[in-house]
């Protein structure tokens, strides 16, 4: 048989009623008692943490620094055939050389100017093409059709030696 004790008095109000009271509660938490709620209450922001911060690193990502350098290294002169093209960094971005059927060396920025995605060389159509809305850029640099606003932006190629070097327009 299991006994079980009340603790309880009956106050009255200053309304005149009655409440009952529990006696065995104190009014200051106990000292064990607020040290499992300060680790626990750790714990949880703690956890919170973990979570939040790749969370918000994956959201803003760290700045990148833009390359100072206005010229680049593209390619060797034996690397590319007539009516091909090859994509290379320049800085941050993405860069389109091509070498034309006639041999000419042309330089473009890579990113179209629709969505940036990264545009490629066709040596079937002679054009540089953005495969992300089917976009068409002759090899001026100009957009021919597709959704592309505006035209590439069209980078200096000079030969020195075997090195084809890249340079920004000013």
């Amino acid at each position: 048989m299991v006994q079980v004790r009340c603790h309880y008095l009956v106050l009255p109000e200053e309304n005149g009623s009655m409440e009952l009271t529990d006696r065995t509660r104190s009014e200051a938490p106990q000292p064990s008692r607020r040290w499992v709620n300060l680790l626990l209450g750790s714990g949880v922001l703690a956890s919170i943490a973990t979570f939040l911060y790749p969370a918000i690193r994956y959201i803003i990502p760290p700045p990148v620094a833009e390359s100072t350098s206005r010229s680049v290294v593209a390619a060797r002169t034996n690397e590319l055939k007539n009516n091909t093209g090859k994509v290379f960094k320049f800085g941050s971005k993405p860069a389109l050389l091509v070498r034309t059927a006639a041999g000419d060396f042309k330089a473009f920025s890579a990113v179209c100017t629709h969505l940036d995605c990264t545009v490629q060389y066709r040596e079937d159509l002679r054009q540089i093409w953005c495969a992300c809305h089917n976009g068409l850029y002759d090899l001026a640099g100009r957009n021919l059709s597709g959704p592309p606003p505006r035209p590439l932006e069209v980078f200096a190629v000079h030969v020195q030696g075997e090195e084809i070097v890249v340079t920004r327009n000013a």
